[in-house]
């Protein structure tokens, strides 16, 4: 059969095609190999694709709206299904298949790279042989779409687009195709250090500038920098054990007063705690939701999902979408509403609540020592 030589323009068309961007926006990045020369061992990509010659990046956009509802404090479910997980797991992977797809219609080898977080990857296994890295190499998305022109890493370790910002998830492909690369946005471009994310974050997880060392990496010679997250907190504060951030979290372990701002406790303790949480039975019947679980509503998500999120990104991506809007550094920027359309709210410690957290308004005594054993309709 024959086929056109592939190009980096071709596999652009095609992604666009599929309705990923839409009006020209570019969605698709590539880089060649070499932008990867400083790559630690158990992320460069020939560590999984001894073949590979380019990189292919793809932003998909997250939907603004989806974050209203916990802007609003009222609607949680679309932060883990439509931001988060299921756009990472389900609606981005399907335009990540097809590229990779066309790319193997032209006779190259495409590798769909899953987009986990290397760092929650430590080396428990051997090597399988010989000079061969431990099982699981994985490519961090976030440089890697840097390396592909699509973007900058901002100082909260968050991948801001020049078009949508903060809202977009990354998919991976590796090539052995030889793909003309796109240029490389200089640093400093979309990030301005404007720290709206330090200020913001509920876990407080994002250092200011000059509090803890950075990270930096090196990119066909330039450098970028960013935050060293304290990803416990961070971990700790997306996964719902932050009372300032979880109405679920008050209404259900009152007094809980875990204070994540000044946590030491690693990534691995947090996903612990949290999943624990979430995935949790206890001895006594909850009488507003059928079964023992701990917490309902984690156990509702993460039963629909595999997956629940809760902080809603407020810092890390909300903040971010605030200020690139309003100073037009990115090119959507002209919405009907903001981004935060009143007063940002925050929960208060556990020991000045008077309302369990939530909208009942009940005092605590009320709410736990008569409680409707008939809340919510259940059977």
């Amino acid at each position: 059969m024959n086929t056109p030589k592939l190009t980096s323009r071709m596999l652009k068309e095609f992604a666009a095609r599929l309705g990923a961007g839409g009006g020209g926006v570019e969605i698709l990045g590539v880089a060649n190999i070499e932008r990867f020369a400083e790559a630690p061992e158990r992320m460069h990509p020939k560590n999984i694709f001894p073949d590979c010659r380019s990189v292919i990046s793809i932003v998909q956009p997250i939907p603004r709206s989806t974050y209203r509802g916990i802007t609003e404090g009222t609607y949680w479910p679309n932060y883990t299904y439509y931001s988060y997980n299921r756009l990472n797991t389900l609606f981005r992977p399907m335009l990540t298949y097809e590229v990779a797809r066309m790319i193997e219609d032209h006779g190259y080898e495409a590798v769909p790279v899953y987009p986990g977080v290397p760092e929650t990857y430590p080396n428990h296994p051997e090597p399988v042989a010989p000079g061969r890295p431990a099982p699981d190499v994985q490519l961090n998305i976030r440089i890697a779409a840097m390396a592909c022109g699509l973007g900058e890493i901002g100082w909260s370790k968050v991948f801001i687009h020049p078009v949508f910002g903060p809202r977009v998830r990354i998919g991976n492909i590796l090539t052995d195709a030889e793909l003309e690369p796109d240029p490389i946005l200089e640093p400093g471009t979309l990030c301005k250090r404007c720290m709206k994310c330090v200020k913001d974050c509920p876990g407080c997880a994002i250092p200011d500038k000059g509090e803890l060392p950075t990270v930096k990496i090196h990119i066909d010679g330039r450098e970028y920098e960013w935050g060293d997250v304290h990803m416990g907190r961070c971990t700790a504060t997306h996964h719902g054990i932050n009372y300032k951030a979880s109405p679920f979290l008050k209404r259900f372990l009152p007094g809980f007063n875990l204070d994540i701002t000044k946590t030491t406790m690693s990534e691995e303790t947090a996903y612990k705690i949290g999943y624990t949480l979430a995935g949790g039975d206890w001895g006594r019947e909850n009488p507003e939701y059928p079964g023992r679980c701990v917490i309902p509503y984690y156990k509702q998500i993460l039963a629909h999902t595999g997956y629940f999120a809760v902080c809603g990104a407020k810092g890390c991506i909300r903040s971010c979408m605030e200020f690139q809007e309003k100073t037009k550094n990115i090119g959507q920027n002209s919405f009907h509403t903001p981004v935060f359309p009143g007063k940002k709210w925050e929960l208060p410690p556990p020991e000045s609540d008077q309302t369990g957290g939530i909208v009942e308004k009940k005092k605590l005594c009320e709410l736990y020592q008569t409680p409707d054993a008939d809340a919510g309709g259940w059977q």
